[in-house]
C-alpha cells in the first residue's frame, strides 16, 4: 500500500519552500481507529505522553493559557472519549518511533517522500495528536521542518509569513532556549496577511521552515504530526543560541536576520558548543500540572493545586 496518494511533481518543487498540501492514506493502515488509539494509549510511556486543556477564556486563573494535565491511573477509553467531548488535547510523543507497528509506517511515509524528491530519506520523529472539538493551538512556531498528516475530522491550519513582523528574532531566541515553549506575540491583525488551510482527512499538509502557525479544531481530530531536523535548521537554531547568549547575558543588540551568511555560519559553530559548555542562555519554565481528568466533568477537566510534573 503507497501511503502518498497524489504526489506529482508540482508537490516536489514546492516541498520546503511554500505551504502546500497533498494527499495520503494513513487511515488505511487501522492503527488510528479508536480500538487502536485506546491501545496505544494504555501501553505508551507515561512520560511520553501529555494530556493538556486550553483554558477557557473565562476562567480565573487560566484564561485562554495551555494547561498540562495529570491523567495518571486513566484508562486510554476514559482520555479518549475527555478528548471527544472536553477540552482536551493529547500529545502520544514520538510514537511512531518506539512502537514497531507505528514505526514501519513511519518509515514509509518517509521512504516515499525520499523518492519523489530524490532527496535521502530524513531521520524523523513522529507524534500522534488526539484533539477535542474545540481544541485550538496558540500562535507558534517549530524549530525543525514538520508535516502534518491529517487523519480524522476538521482542521483548520493558519499559517503566517516569516518576516520580523510575524517572527522577529527576540521572540525566536526565547523559544530556542525555552523547551517548553514555542509560543509566539500575536495579534488578530495578523490574520490578514494569512495563508488558511481546511484540512480534511486524508489530506497533509506542509510549510517553509519556521513559518509561524496556529490551529482551530471544528470536530474531534486524529493527525500524525512529524518533525525531522536539517542542516539549514540546526545551523539557524545554533546561531539564534549565539544571539540569546549575547543580548541576555552580554546586552548586545543582536540580528539575525541583518547577519550575513558568513556571521550565520560563525555563530552556528558557536552556539553548539555554548550550548555543549552549559554556558548558553536558557530560559527555565517549570511544567505545572493544574488540572486532572474526572470523567464526572462534564468536560472532563478538574482544576487541582498546581504541582511540578513529576510523571
Amino acid at each position: 500500500m503507497s501511503i502518498l496518494s497524489d504526489w506529482d511533481a508540482t508537490h516536489t518543487a514546492k516541498f520546503q519552500k511554500e505551504v502546500m498540501t497533498f494527499g495520503h492514506g494513513l487511515a488505511e493502515t487501522g492503527l488510528f481507529t479508536d480500538e487502536a488509539l485506546i491501545q496505544l494509549l494504555e501501553k505508551h510511556p507515561s512520560h511520553m505522553l501529555d494530556v493538556n486543556s486550553m483554558g477557557e477564556k473565562e476562567h480565573p486563573k487560566y484564561p485562554n493559557r495551555f494547561r498540562t494535565g495529570d491523567f495518571r491511573n486513566i484508562p486510554g477509553e476514559v482520555l479518549l472519549n475527555a478528548a471527544k467531548a472536553g477540552r482536551i488535547f493529547i500529545n502520544v510523543r514520538n510514537v511512531m518511533n518506539i512502537h514497531d507497528e507505528y514505526k514501519a509506517v513511519l518509515d514509509k511515509m518517509y521512504g516515499e517522500i525520499a523518492e519523489k524528491t530524490g532527496n535521502k530519506a530524513h531521520v524523523a520523529k513522529g507524534s500522534i495528536l488526539i484533539s477535542s472539538p474545540i481544541s485550538q493551538t496558540p500562535y507558534h512556531f517549530d524549530k525543525t521542518e514538520v508535516v502534518l498528516w491529517h487523519i480524522r475530522g476538521a482542521k483548520r491550519i493558519i499559517v503566517y509569513p516569516r518576516t520580523q513582523k510575524f517572527i522577529p528574532d527576540k521572540a525566536y531566541e526565547s523559544a530556542v532556549t525555552n523547551i517548553l515553549d514555542d509560543d509566539l506575540p500575536y495579534d488578530v491583525s495578523f490574520d490578514k496577511e494569512a495563508t488558511i488551510i481546511d484540512l480534511e482527512p486524508g489530506m497533509g499538509v506542509t510549510w517553509p521552515l519556521n513559518s509561524p502557525h496556529r490551529v482551530d479544531n471544528s470536530a474531534f481530530c486524529v493527525s500524525v504530526s512529524t518533525e525531522y531536523s536539517t542542516r539549514a535548521s540546526g545551523m539557524k537554531n545554533a546561531a539564534m543560541i549565539t544571539n540569546a547568549t549575547l543580548r541576555h547575558k552580554f546586552g548586545m543588540d543582536v540580528s539575525y536576520e541583518k547577519d550575513g551568511e558568513a556571521s550565520r555560519y560563525i555563530k552556528s559553530i558557536f552556539g553548539r558548543v555554548l550550548k555543549k559548555t552549559g554556558i548558553a542562555h536558557k530560559t527555565v519554565t517549570k511544567d505545572m500540572v493544574t488540572f486532572t481528568i474526572d470523567p464526572k466533568d462534564p468536560n472532563f477537566v478538574v482544576d487541582v493545586e498546581p504541582f511540578e510534573r513529576n510523571f
